[in-house]
């Protein structure tokens, strides 16, 4: 296989990098991919960086035997503890993360406060503080990190009592003080919008930052002219860390996929078939 035709790496703590993945597919249609999803971890924002980091070496290093081309690290708790760590230990490997969309927020507030929802570990880590350094300096962040909700979506249950108040907790106080923006700073939250639009209001702008990484790794795969030169069917493989089966009723309610997730096992701190 040549590089151009080798898959694109995608990886989570779970099934929240799929946000990601759909958006890839809808920027590169003809590019194959390779999703993996740390189910047996998940969720790492409770996590310390250090194990987040060890993870996602694991995860980098099965996934170049995998033969991938480029890898997206679509989850914001290992983009925070790993993406510079990563870059320095492979500098030739070509890498995509995820930054908190802070920017993009600040330009667009109206009120001139916004939201962030996040995980510990994303609110924590140099690059998230960072990014609000940088280009947040003239707004007003309110910043929550909606316990147990990454759980709850991992299980499928995207409007439940449960889910529901989570993100009500989390959205009143900052709707209270009159944020106008609200930035989803964990890969997983994407697939509960439609719900933060009914709690929020149709006055309460959410930027989901998916599809503006996989411009970003357009943009990668052009410079470093790796965009597949094939126009044939792609083919996308599923790997899980944890329950195949209950990561295949997840990839048909999330992305309409129907797919026989493979199976990865953690040995020590390397990933095997399993």
């Amino acid at each position: 296989m040549s590089d151009k035709e080798a898959p694109i790496g995608v990886y989570d703590s779970g099934v929240g990098g799929l946000s990601v993945l759909r958006a890839i597919h809808s920027q590169l249609p003809y590019e194959t991919t390779l999703y993996f999803g740390d189910q047996a971890k998940v969720p790492y924002g409770e996590r310390s960086l250090e194990e987040v980091r060890q993870l996602a070496e694991g995860v980098t290093r099965m996934m170049m035997s995998q033969g991938a081309k480029l890898i997206v690290i679509a989850c914001n708790t290992a983009s925070a503890a790993a993406l510079k760590h990563l870059r320095a230990l492979y500098p030739d490997f070509p890498f995509v993360g995820m930054e908190p969309a802070v920017k993009p927020a600040a330009e667009q507030t109206l009120s001139g406060k916004v939201g962030v929802l996040a995980t510990p570990s994303t609110f924590h880590g140099e690059l998230y503080a960072s990014v609000v350094e940088r280009f947040a300096k003239d707004v007003q962040i309110y910043e929550a990190t909606c316990p147990g909700l990454v759980k709850q979506i991992e299980r499928g249950y995207l409007n439940t009592y449960l889910t529901r108040n989570i993100l009500q907790q989390a959205l009143q106080p900052m709707l209270a003080e009159g944020v106008d923006t609200l930035v989803m700073g964990c890969t997983h939250f994407p697939f509960v919008i439609p719900l933060i639009q009914q709690i929020a209001g149709d006055g309460v702008r959410v930027i989901d930052p998916a599809p503006a990484i996989a411009r970003q790794t357009e943009r990668v795969l052009i410079q470093r002219y790796l965009l597949r030169s094939s126009n044939d069917q792609p083919f996308h493989r599923y790997l899980t860390s944890g329950d195949p089966t209950r990561f295949s009723r997840l990839l048909e309610q999330l992305l309409g996929v129907r797919a026989r997730p493979e199976r990865w096992l953690w040995v020590g701190n390397s990933l095997r078939h399993g």
